[in-house]
């Protein structure tokens, strides 16, 4: 009876253990071919390359970018013994008040945005307390009633977008220009809507964004080994000018200045390398903040160093004068009757400020003879006027570096066959033309009869710092060395003995020509007036265009008292600033 009790329990004992091991084989059987959700092995991390830098001759940012990031945390997951703790540490790190990160806390339960612009430094600082808050287990591990799955949400930092900054506020506007936003996936970036910021928006724009995988550690790092991939990111390319910043401050801090003292509506000058088209200055007194344009900065949203195209008046007298020239129809010492400040071609009669009754060819420019230009002017034909003015460059786009250029226009040569069409062309009127193509015609006179084209561009720079130079434009033989040369001396004989007076700089070669022009409103010329004067200023080893452009001025309507005076003060800084040397 006995042994028998003992085998049955044996045998229980036995039966138990199979039974046990069988529910085993069972549940394993049942993890092997049911699916799991495991955390993945890998991870991944894209980032976002930004578009680049307009960067001036002097190496100051002029306008640059501003990655932008926000900081996203879970509530559900602070440990509400240790909420106390994250919210001290994160306003150490973020530099927020302690009282304003629990105000956003306290809200809503769930996903909470702390910042939404936060610097890059700022957000590489947070990155690194992400991870410091998991190792002192702030966040607490959750089950999530839907999946059954356990895990961890803490503080994410995540590129949000790009911001541009301009650190010197309304510098080079409008010819820099401002973008818009736009976005993608939630991510915003900026485009160039005008000025420089939308003719090289192709080239400052991003143009790889990065990407790495490859399997994580515990806090989901990726782990950089032969296994991993990574793709850089590849930034816009910056863009180098040739306007230093030094230079261009002054001159609009000068403009401003005037612009009051003459009560205009705008004043415009550039500044340029008379022999390579490198641009120095390109400034207007009518300047806007591209962060934040108002509708009152609505009209200065133009460059108007080329948009603002208008009758130029006699400062294209030289230019004719020089066809003229060229052309062999006249010499400098023929003898022009003035009729005594009045004559009349067919229906028009042209008066001149200043009445005369025999002068020069060359006085002609020198004193500024309406009468005196518009009987030389008969001697050229439509073709070869027409031909000439297109040669110096009106009715085409002065620069490649600008966009939205209005080209301004010029009578056919069918109609400048016609002798008053003629007469008024060759002083300024009955055509059209802007600042910068009056500065690369002038350039000529100043360059042995070679026309350079203003360049603001010196290079690109890539994300290596790598720098790559734009050639020097082309130049173009529009006239002759001999003519340029005799153009030369008869504009700075207009300097110290006619019209351009105020422009005279001791030890320094200067010359050049005022011009002032009816304004044309509802198709009639009304008493409102353009003045100009476009020169150049010269030293043993420097050589430079300079034009000057003042809208409506209204204390004096004559250039001679309104642009000259602004040219002799570029020229003045220009000394200062040593591009200058008063040693002639």
């Amino acid at each position: 009876m006995t042994n028998t009790n003992k085998s049955a329990k044996i045998l229980l004992l036995y039966g138990l253990l199979a039974l046990g091991f069988l529910v085993f084989l069972s549940v394993m059987f049942l993890t092997v071919i049911q699916p799991r959700h495991l955390p993945s092995l890998y991870a991944k991390e894209s980032s976002r390359a930004q578009r680049g830098s307009i960067i001036s001759a002097d190496g100051f940012h002029i306008a640059t970018t501003k990655k932008l990031y926000k900081a996203v945390v879970n509530t559900r997951y602070i440990d509400p013994q240790k909420k106390e703790l994250f919210v001290k540490l994160f306003s150490i790190y973020s530099g927020m008040q302690p009282q304003e990160i629990e105000k956003k806390l306290a809200k809503r339960k769930g996903v909470v945005v702390l910042s939404y612009n936060l610097p890059e430094i700022q957000a590489h600082y947070l990155k690194k307390l992400s991870y410091e808050l998991r190792r002192f287990k702030v966040f607490m591990e959750l089950k999530n009633p839907r999946t059954g799955l356990r895990s961890i949400h803490g503080l994410n930092i995540i590129e949000s977008g790009e911001s541009r900054l301009y650190p010197y506020g309304n510098l080079l506007t409008p010819i820099v220009g401002y973008p818009h936003k736009l976005e993608d996936d939630g991510y915003t970036f900026v485009q160039g809507v005008k000025g420089l910021e939308k003719r090289f928006d192709n080239e400052l724009s991003a143009r790889q964004n990065g990407f790495s995988r490859g399997k994580r550690d515990v806090n989901s790092y990726i782990i950089l080994n032969k296994e991993s991939f990574t793709k850089a990111k590849i930034d816009g390319l910056d863009i180098k000018l040739t306007i230093p910043v030094a230079f261009q401050i002054k001159v609009e801090k000068m403009l401003d200045t005037m612009k009051k003292e003459l009560r205009a509506k705008e004043i415009m000058c550039a500044v340029m390398e008379s022999k390579t088209g490198k641009v120095l200055a390109m400034a207007s007194s009518n300047r806007y903040l591209p962060k934040s344009i108002k509708r009152s900065d609505y009209p200065s949203l133009n460059s108007g160093m080329i948009e603002y195209s208008f009758e130029p008046g006699s400062v294209i007298k030289p230019i004719t004068f020089s066809l003229l020239l060229e052309h062999h129809l006249i010499n400098p010492y023929d003898l022009v009757n003035g009729h005594n400040g009045r004559f009349k071609i067919g229906r028009k009669v042209i008066t001149d400020e200043h009445r005369f009754d025999w002068l020069s060819a060359e006085n002609v420019i020198v004193h500024s003879s309406n009468v005196g230009i518009a009987q030389l002017a008969q001697k050229l034909s439509g073709y070869e006027f027409y031909e000439g003015l297109k040669d110096f460059g009106f009715s085409q786009k002065s620069t490649p570096d600008l966009i939205y250029e209005k080209a301004g226009s010029i009578p056919s040569p069918k109609r400048l066959e016609n002798e008053i069409y003629k007469a008024t062309c060759a002083y300024g009127y009955g055509m059209r033309a802007n600042l910068m193509q009056l500065l690369r015609a002038y350039s000529a006179f100043n360059n042995n009869g070679r026309m350079v084209t203003p360049k603001l561009l010196d290079g690109f720079i890539d994300e290596f710092g790598q720098e790559q130079k734009v050639f020097d434009p082309q130049e173009t033989q529009v006239i002759s060395s001999a003519t340029a040369q005799k153009m030369k001396k008869i504009l700075i004989k207009t300097v110290n003995k006619g019209t351009g007076k105020k422009a005279i700089t001791p030890g320094i070669e200067v010359g050049g020509k005022t011009g002032t022009a009816h304004i044309v409103e509802r198709g009639k010329y009304i008493k409102k007036y353009n003045t100009a004067f476009m020169g150049f200023a010269n030293d043993a080893t420097h050589s430079y265009s300079i034009g000057v452009i003042v809208v409506q001025p209204t204390k004096s309507h004559f250039a001679s008292q309104t642009a000259v005076p602004v040219f002799k003060k570029i020229v003045d800084t220009m000394i200062e600033d040593g591009y200058l040397d008063p040693s002639l």
